[in-house]
């Protein structure tokens, strides 16, 4: 074995203390406050004598994020492969007393303002204050109590019902919205040809109404199209870059104009029907052909909880101005909602199939209302987001 003169161990303790000084630094990627990596809590570093301290920076503005689980936990139980919660828990979670109607079908919820929900037995929709809510699939009758889907109960009941319990996981009121009238250019929409009603037309006229009316309420309003024209004549690449206009300009909400039409028993359908993006994993109102859509998590799902909020709050005050029948508040993963970064909602204001519906349609006044009971959603949607902010400290004197 080699041999060291008292030189060398000399100069070899030198360096070991130095490299013992160098290992308690912090590590990149160590957080202020943290243990240093490599060393137990406790200890006192070997490092030179700190510097005079500085004058404390201000702290740093807290930064919100969004919790990853629900406002709260519900019971459930499975049944036919999917997990239900029970009406009865519902009326528990909000202080609403629960008693049948019709015993064994049909189950109301009602508090001191009167009846709050309608739950029927078998349905795939229900009633709230008196607005006609789909679900992702049917309610189930067990025991003494009907059932509702677990996710229907998340993503549906709980944002509409108590936005408060959901704050954090709903965005600041609107200022910016994106109002899309519906095809355009080359492709007419529904069309009535007795009466020659185009869609695009009567959508364009609602937009340009409601952009007036919004303004004046003090948001920033953009338009997908002013004239009668289209991204493109494909809807595969139509559709998406309305979306994208949304996206561009920053927008916090997003509307898209439409009518509709059926083609069989026309005159036995009328009325007005509002959608939003389906949740991932729900069921759409109407189901996809392309199944494996429902497991996709689209950029829009990010708002399930706004969308959800927005869009019964629409449809409900649009059915009541407009007095039309409800056709529904409605999920569907629609193209030109699936590429949003803000809450969206497209709604088909009215059939113009059915004869007595669409000369309500052609008269400015009944568009002018359409407008009008647009730009009252919106506001109501505004006011549900602003109560659930704290009012801004009192200046200072």
């Amino acid at each position: 074995m080699a041999r060291f003169s008292a030189r060398g161990l000399s100069l070899l303790l030198t360096l070991l203390t130095a490299c013992s000084a160098q290992s308690a630094k912090p590590l990149p990627g160590d957080r202020p406050g943290q243990t240093p990596a490599g060393q137990q809590a406790g200890t006192v570093p070997q490092t030179a004598p700190a510097p005079a301290k500085a004058e404390p920076a201000p702290p740093p503005e807290p930064v919100r994020v969004a919790p990853t689980r629900p406002a709260q936990l519900w019971p459930f139980t499975k049944f036919r492969g999917l997990d239900y919660v029970a009406v009865r828990d519902i009326a528990k979670r909000y202080g609403l007393k629960a008693a049948w109607a019709k015993p064994g079908v049909v189950m109301i919820l009602s508090d001191g303002r009167g009846v709050r929900f309608n739950f029927e037995k078998d349905q795939r929709d229900f009633h709230l204050d008196g607005a006609r809510v789909f679900l992702g699939d049917l309610t189930y009758l067990s025991g003494d109590d009907l059932w509702v889907p677990k996710l229907d109960v998340i993503k549906t009941i709980a944002p509409i019902f108590a936005p408060a319990d959901h704050a954090a996981f709903l965005p600041a009121p609107p200022k910016t919205i994106v109002l899309d009238p519906g095809h355009g250019g080359t492709d007419p929409g529904k069309q009535n040809a007795r009466l020659k009603l185009d869609e695009k037309d009567m959508a364009l006229d609602v937009a340009l109404r409601l952009k007036k009316l919004l303004e004046t309420r003090g948001y920033r309003v953009v338009l997908t199209r002013t004239t009668d024209k289209r991204f493109a004549n494909n809807p595969v690449v139509d559709l998406p870059l309305r979306a994208e206009v949304a996206n561009k300009e920053g927008a916090d909400l997003f509307l898209s104009i439409h009518f509709n039409a059926v083609n069989r028993e026309p005159e036995r359908v009328s009325g007005t029907e509002t959608y939003v993006m389906t949740p991932q994993f729900q069921v759409s109102t109407q189901p996809e052909v392309d199944k494996p859509m429902i497991r996709e998590a689209y950029p829009g799902n990010k708002q399930d909880m706004a969308n959800a909020l927005l869009g019964y709050t629409l449809h409900r005050q649009m059915v009541a101005d407009l007095k039309t029948s409800d056709r529904g508040f409605k999920r569907y993963r629609l193209a030109v909602l699936r590429p949003l970064s803000c809450p969206g909602v497209l709604v088909e204001s009215a059939y113009l199939s059915n004869d007595a519906e669409a000369r309500r349609v052609a008269t400015p006044e009944f568009r002018q209302q359409i407008a009008e009971a647009m730009a009252e959603g919106v506001s109501n949607y505004t006011a549900a987001l602003a109560a659930l902010r704290p009012a801004p400290a009192p200046a200072k004197p």
